[in-house]
């Protein structure tokens, strides 16, 4: 197996494009959290529950949409922590590069999903192996 030196990296004008990118989504990816952490702890003891003749559908519901929402919150969770390591690789300087092959990431690839640690065709041979 041959190894790869990895010289190539992104300039630090373009890290400081990536950063300002990922902590814009990182902002909003926190604010979504919050809201979905309210929405599945919100114990909802208004009096709108009070009429019995729909309580039990209701109540279906409700234990529906939590666990819909724990879940939610949950991959926004696992969303937030590859953001902050996104920014770590920007702090260190290998961000962008390919964990894989070493080589960069596109661009584009890294604009629609910051945190992506391997380029498309990394991605693609990973996927054709599962």
């Amino acid at each position: 197996m041959k190894e790869e030196i990895r010289s190539e990296r992104y300039t630090d004008e373009d890290l400081v494009e990536f950063k300002e990118l990922i902590e814009t989504k990182l902002g909003e990816a926190k604010d979504n959290l919050e809201l979905l952490i309210e929405a599945y702890t919100n114990n909802g003891n208004g009096t709108e529950d009070t009429a019995p003749s729909f309580k039990v559908l209701e109540e279906g519901n409700s234990v529906r949409s939590k666990e819909e929402n724990a879940q939610m919150a949950a991959r926004q969770q696992k969303f937030i922590k590859n953001l902050e390591n996104a920014l770590l690789r920007i702090e260190n300087k290998t961000y962008g590069v390919c964990r894989e092959t070493g080589t960069l990431i596109s661009k584009e690839r890294l604009r629609s999903v910051p945190h992506a640690t391997l380029s498309i065709e990394a991605k693609n041979t990973q996927n054709r192996r599962r």
